[in-house]
């Protein structure tokens, strides 16, 4: 996984580009974001970075957890998310604990030199230590990312809601407008097979939604627009992070006139590979 930020969902508004066009934008809360914990490939067998979001009091954690982040010689945070970094990621402790729930010795990774920086999880120099703060400037307006989070419950639905059947006759006498009908034979396979869509929980999963365009950033306050929906309920918790089959790639709004050239050669193009 990319390198990413964790931050909460505050709604949806509406903005218009630089070409005057209406788009629908999530507004979202960024970091910042502190690393609190790094491994390395040399000590735990894989490079990753833990990072801390939203502080909080000593006294609102649990001792296990506060003495955690007493160990990393950082304050406490509500949320921790660890991220995996490419084995050729350099990773760099300053402290003497690698990371949370580690008992290694937080000693620079011997082949750190070895990748200077990876474009795609470092904003800068490709070094990450312990209390190193994130923010959304690692990000560029207009760059596609991934959003993770959790997606809203709605309990228990049948199954033209939850998996979009579409129903049985509508007409007068039928006795079976939503209901599933049969599921399975009796004598072969006399079995329901695994997986079989029915009625049940909908919602509440982790969901990733992919390649949505930050649209505007606010460095000050730490927001981020992005071009879309993103899962969760408002306030929800989610991770922002980079374009896992589209890193770095910058998608600045084009002209009416563009889009409109573009979509002619793409039909054109289609029309001769037809012939």
């Amino acid at each position: 996984m990319a390198i990413g930020l964790l931050g909460r969902k505050l709604g949806m508004t509406q903005i218009y580009d630089a070409y005057g066009r209406r788009k629908a934008v999530t507004a979202l809360q960024v970091g910042p974001c502190t690393v609190v914990g790094v491994k390395t490939q040399a000590q735990d067998g894989y490079n990753a970075l833990q990072i801390g979001f939203q502080p909080v009091a000593e006294g609102q954690l649990n001792k296990p957890r506060a003495g955690q982040f007493k160990k990393a010689g950082v304050g406490g945070f509500r949320y921790v998310r660890e991220l995996r970094l490419p084995v050729s990621a350099a990773c760099v402790s300053s402290k003497s604990e690698g990371s949370l729930g580690s008992g290694g010795s937080g000693k620079p990774s011997q082949d750190a030199a070895a990748s200077e920086d990876s474009p795609e999880d470092s904003p800068s120099e490709g070094q990450w230590t312990v209390g190193q703060q994130l923010t959304i400037d690692m990000f560029k307006d207009y760059e596609l990312v991934d959003i993770t989070g959790i997606s809203i419950g709605k309990g228990f639905q049948g199954g033209m809601k939850r998996w979009n059947w579409s129903g049985g006759p509508e007409t007068h006498g039928s006795m079976s407008h939503r209901a599933p009908g049969a599921i399975s034979s009796g004598t072969t396979p006399g079995r329901v097979f695994r997986g079989h869509h029915l009625p049940g929980h909908m919602g509440a999963r982790r969901v990733t939604i992919q390649n949505l365009r930050i649209m505007r950033r606010d460095l000050e306050h730490h927001l981020l627009l992005l071009e879309g929906g993103v899962p969760g309920n408002d306030y929800g918790l989610v991770l922002v992070h980079r374009s896992v089959k589209q890193p770095g790639l910058v998608k600045a709004p084009a002209a009416f006139q563009v889009i409109v050239e573009e979509e002619e050669t793409a039909k054109t193009a289609k029309a001769a590979k037809k012939k």
